[in-house]
């Protein structure tokens, strides 16, 4: 009985769902679908669901399907709403996967990572252990690199999401920093075998392809000033939430000086009163406006403004250094 074959569920249902996630393995049909989508609305931003599996480490996503635009109508939300399960339908009456694993959506210039998203996880979270999310940059594509990445909020951060607390103290005692928030995820691209001898096919005929010439565009200017206008704005919010902790501890300093200041009072107070025979007043009063705590602002902007600024300072670091790359080569070429 030990030994006896189990099936695929049974072994979905067991141990190898808990194993952590390693790979995303993307169909390449999904991948298309997913660049035509994003690059048709351009710069609008959009997003689309994700179906597939989840076995073990590697969670495969075989098909992908759009979400219609949004707008802020309850009606048009829940005709959304009601269009996803109808293609769901749809897909599952064709025998095509139709297991929710994630969603994906378009960003401008790399500018994904906000409350939003975060919220979309958790919720997402309530009904899928483990999901991911596909960025696809058409912005930084159009540099001849496909700007494609996987991400997933990490336990560590989840678990404090649900808590709502994002105080200095917590996150001191979590040991997290901003750089914790999100967990990127390889992705591993598969095709069919009749796919894959196609496209051997193909290359024969067209040896260079666009993406090709893309690589060697030389003027990267557009893409570097956006990201700096971007960086610039990344950095007044920075320092806006810093003037927010300031004040915050300015405030808590004036409240702790009021404080003592009334407890010597209170103390110079009492002891004339026990000089006197008479009964000493508390040394606390929960009623004084003065002993109420301070709210502490929570970190949690901060941190996503910060991982933002990363993100700007990789990219114009990745793009600037291709530049150099580039020129180099024309140089070389125009000697000779």
């Amino acid at each position: 009985m030990a030994n006896m074959p189990r099936s695929f569920l049974q072994v979905a249902a067991t141990e190898e769902v808990a194993s952590p996630l390693r790979v995303v393995q993307i169909e390449g049909l999904a991948i298309l679908k997913i660049i035509k989508h994003c690059k048709e609305f351009s710069p609008a931003l959009v997003t689309g669901q994700l179906l597939g599996l989840d076995v073990g480490s590697v969670l495969e996503v075989t098909n992908c399907f759009p979400f219609p635009i949004r707008e802020e109508d309850e009606e048009i939300e829940a005709e959304g709403a009601n269009y996803q399960l109808e293609m769901m339908r749809c897909l599952r009456e064709v025998n095509v996967d139709n297991n929710t694993v994630g969603w994906y959506q378009s960003t401008l210039f790399g500018s994904y990572q906000t409350v939003e998203l975060i919220e979309t996880f958790m919720n997402y979270q309530e009904n899928i252990k483990r999901c991911v999310c596909i960025i696809y940059d058409p912005s930084r594509s159009n540099q001849g690199v496909l700007a494609l990445k996987a991400l997933k909020l990490s336990d560590a951060f989840m678990e404090l999401h649900r808590k709502k607390n994002f105080t200095g103290e917590t996150l001191r005692e979590k040991n997290l920093s901003w750089v914790d928030i999100f967990e990127e995820i390889p992705i591993k691209v598969s095709n069919s075998a009749l796919i894959s001898a196609f496209m051997t096919e193909l290359e024969a005929d067209t040896p260079v392809t666009q993406c090709d010439y893309d690589r060697l565009q030389l003027s990267t200017s557009p893409f570097l000033e956006r990201n700096m206008e971007f960086l610039i704005e990344c950095m007044e919010d920075l320092s806006m939430e810093q003037q927010k902790f300031q004040f915050y501890y300015r405030s808590l300093s004036r409240q702790q000086a009021q404080q003592q200041a009334w407890l010597q009072k209170r103390r110079a107070e009492n002891a004339a009163r026990k000089a006197s025979g008479e009964d000493l007043l508390p040394e606390e009063d929960p009623s004084n406006p003065i002993f109420k705590p301070l709210p502490e602002p929570s970190r949690l902007e901060s941190f996503l403004i910060t991982n933002q600024i990363s993100n700007y300072c990789n990219q114009v670091n990745g793009v600037a250094g291709q530049s150099f790359s580039r020129l180099y080569l024309m140089k070389a070429l125009h000697e000779e």
